[in-house]
């Protein structure tokens, strides 16, 4: 017999964890190699994690609605004729601690408080995100996790009630053993300086309020708005556009290209692939910021946002400066599809290079959208309304207008580039008619 480890998948590109939104398995399930084990959430697809063996379930080390960065073991499961017995890795574990240096033994004996935590295993990267987030001394926290593990249920619960354990609050008793080492209880006494953040949590509730569990879905949409914010500076730009001619070419067209084609030709096929073109002109907003680089990417790969019930999802339409209006209309159809029928595959919402969100589909008319990280900028097209226009000849007249709204992160671009970007997604908007244009 043979233990191997599943480990949290990497299920998009730029994915760095992953949240157990539901265990498929338990202990003692027997299963076979693709059998789905979990159901996990990013911030770009639900997906399941199949199984890479066929054997029974050892243990669930990753707890439901718990984060885990990807490569970390979630479970393991035992398999036949695989290579060596489980006693076999427990007996080369011995005499390794044995054999461990002086120096971990001093520093074991200068910190003894985590070594009484062991049991309950090394902490995920998530529990100790939240915990020095808060200030939180996981050392004085009991878990309710398998074999003791703290769990971020464990840290919600405490940050909620508003007593946050923090090193300074430890038993006297531990203060001698601090003194022994300043070096290593320095980092704790500084971590305690954003307690003040559970006092926005801990929201009252009275009779008649209803409390809404926060779903998988949820947080990691929540997570990736957030780490959007603070990273990237966020600029605003909206620029109005007149689509009279686009409007009377489309719907005069729409009946006969339903008929011809079985599926809608909508007006935002003919946006997504005005951006496209003018991300090929000016590539440089078609970019993403590294840290000590931008990069500048060749493919132009365009997010679209399609909402659910609970939930807003971005897959992703692949090289979308080589595809028709009708090639977009028909892949916009599809993906928004398999998005409401909950059949969206990773490979579908990776490689996003630049986000076209539909916000004029429930009317609104100006919004500032938060950048899908870590791309550059986001575009939103606004509803189309007729509004009286004052033309070059003086003359009023009412015509379809549309704002086009862009966030931009002000890292990676400047108002002049975004403003020529703009420019020019509106001149082919404003000469889209049937004498210039053709869907096919």
């Amino acid at each position: 017999m043979a233990i191997e480890q599943i480990k949290m998948p990497q299920l998009g590109e730029s994915v760095t964890e992953g949240t157990i939104s539901k265990w498929l398995v338990s202990v003692g399930d027997k299963v076979n190699k693709y059998d789905p084990l979990a159901e996990v959430m990013t911030d770009k697809v639900n997906a399941e994690v199949p199984s890479s063996f066929d054997g029974v379930i050892k243990e669930l080390i990753a707890e439901e609605e718990g984060t885990y960065e990807v490569g970390e073991v979630i479970l393991t499961i035992e398999t036949e004729g695989g290579g060596s017995a489980d006693s076999a890795p427990a007996e080369s574990a011995e005499p390794a601690k044995e054999e461990a240096p002086a120096a971990d033994n001093q520093a074991a004996a200068a910190a003894p408080a985590p070594n009484a935590d062991a049991p309950r295993g090394r902490y995920s990267p998530a529990v100790l995100k939240l915990s020095q987030e808060h200030g939180i001394d996981l050392n004085q926290v009991t878990g309710t996790g398998a074999g003791g593990r703290i769990t971020r249920k464990d840290l919600n619960k405490i940050i909620e009630s508003g007593n946050i354990p923090t090193a300074a609050s430890a038993p006297k008793a531990e203060a001698p053993k601090a003194a022994e080492a300043p070096k290593q209880e320095a980092p704790k006494a500084a971590a305690p300086s954003k307690p003040a953040k559970s006092a926005a949590t801990n929201v009252p509730v009275v009779p008649g309020d209803e409390e809404i569990p926060v779903t998988g879905v949820r947080k990691a949409i929540a997570a990736n708005m957030l780490k959007s914010k603070h990273e990237a500076p966020h600029a605003w730009t909206m620029m109005e556009i007149d689509v009279t001619n686009l409007v009377e070419y489309r719907n005069s067209i729409k009946g006969e290209f339903k008929k011809k084609e079985g599926f809608n030709l909508t007006f935002f096929a003919f946006f997504v692939k005005a951006v496209a073109q003018a991300l090929k002109e000016y590539p440089q907003i078609n970019s993403m910021w590294a840290g000590d680089k931008i990069v500048r990417k060749k493919d132009i790969n365009l997010n679209i946002a399609v909402a659910t019930d609970d939930a807003l999802y971005t897959p992703v339409i692949k090289n979308a400066d080589e595809k028709t209006i009708k090639g977009i209309a028909r892949e916009i159809g599809e993906l928004a599809g398999k998005v409401r029928a909950g059949k969206l595959t990773g490979a579908e919402m990776s490689g996003g290079t630049f986000t076209v969100n539909n916000t004029g589909s429930f009317g609104s008319v100006q919004s500032m959208g938060i950048i899908n990280h870590p791309q550059a900028a986001i575009l939103q097209v606004e509803s189309i309304v007729k509004r009286p226009v004052v033309m070059d000849n003086g003359m009023i007249a009412v015509r379809d207008m549309v704002n086009l709204c862009m966030s931009l992160d002000h890292r990676v671009l400047d108002g002049l580039v975004c403003g020529q970007f703009l420019q020019r997604v509106k001149e082919i908007l404003e000469n889209t008619s049937k004498e210039n244009t053709s869907v096919y």
